[in-house]
């Protein structure tokens, strides 16, 4: 039987996409309406100023109609995700802002890039990958995606030796983006629908158009990669997005 791949683990991830229903928020009164957008306000404030040892989240609009907003968690354990999320959910604007979509995962990493270290000191070592702070770029793009089990192209089937060859030039064309394009590999096998979650960081979504594109000439993608769907979202400040709510229409910050 091929040998799997050894992995680290670090934060859990969740990335929470969320409609607006606007008509639901209008037939508020304006009271009532101003003290439910103030109880987000609160709550949006807490995830934004999560200390750096123990999460990290980002805020973004999403571009078409998948969904309107994106809350994204990092987290150390999965009762603090549970535990946002049913918080949200039972805000008074909870049910105005229902998912659209969401993508449970975990911080993963190949146990290579570890280099010898073990224990305490790996962790040490790994620690920006493994619990990561939101990098500072305009837009993100995310997609989940599964490697094949088709006939020939299983990828599973294939020897540790054979894998990674076929990633070392997927690794060589994520390395020539490295500047303009900031990701994070998220696994989920066994915790959602999918294999893994891709979350790319850009401050131009051309960036994610040419990775992409140019990634789906490698052999790694072309013959075993089955990709989900993307959602691309704007960073919007906190303070935007509630401005947006209490005036009835998202705008870019």
């Amino acid at each position: 039987m091929p040998e799997a791949v050894e992995t680290i683990e670090g934060w859990y991830a969740l990335h929470d996409f969320r409609h607006i229903n606007w008509e639901k928020i209008r037939q508020l009164s304006p009271a009532s309406r101003q003290e439910a957008i103030q109880q987000l306000a609160r709550v949006i404030e807490k995830y934004r100023t999560v200390p750096a040892d123990q999460g990290s989240f980002g805020l973004f609009q999403v571009i078409g109609h998948k969904a309107d907003v994106l809350f994204l968690h990092f987290r150390p354990s999965v009762d603090a995700l549970l535990t946002l999320e049913t918080d949200f959910n039972q805000l008074r604007l909870g049910s105005a802002l229902p998912q659209s979509y969401s993508y449970f995962s975990v911080v993963e990493l190949s146990k290579y890039l570890a280099r010898g270290l073990t224990g305490e000191a790996m962790r040490t070592a790994l620690r920006p990958r493994l619990e990561p702070q939101i990098p500072d770029r305009d837009y993100v793009c995310f997609y989940p995606m599964n490697k094949k089990r088709e006939g020939q192209d299983n990828w599973y089937m294939l020897s540790q030796d054979e894998r990674r060859e076929l990633m070392k030039g997927h690794g060589m064309i994520g390395h020539k983006y490295h500047e303009e394009v900031i990701q994070i590999i998220t696994g989920s096998q066994g915790l959602d629908d999918w294999e893994w979650g891709v979350t790319l960081f850009s401050n131009d979504v051309i960036g994610f158009k040419k990775l992409i594109y140019e990634m789906r000439f490698d052999e790694a993608s072309a013959r075993f990669a089955d990709f989900g769907p993307f959602l691309i979202g704007k960073r919007i400040t906190p303070d935007a997005f509630i401005q947006a709510l209490e005036a009835g229409a998202m705008d870019a910050p």
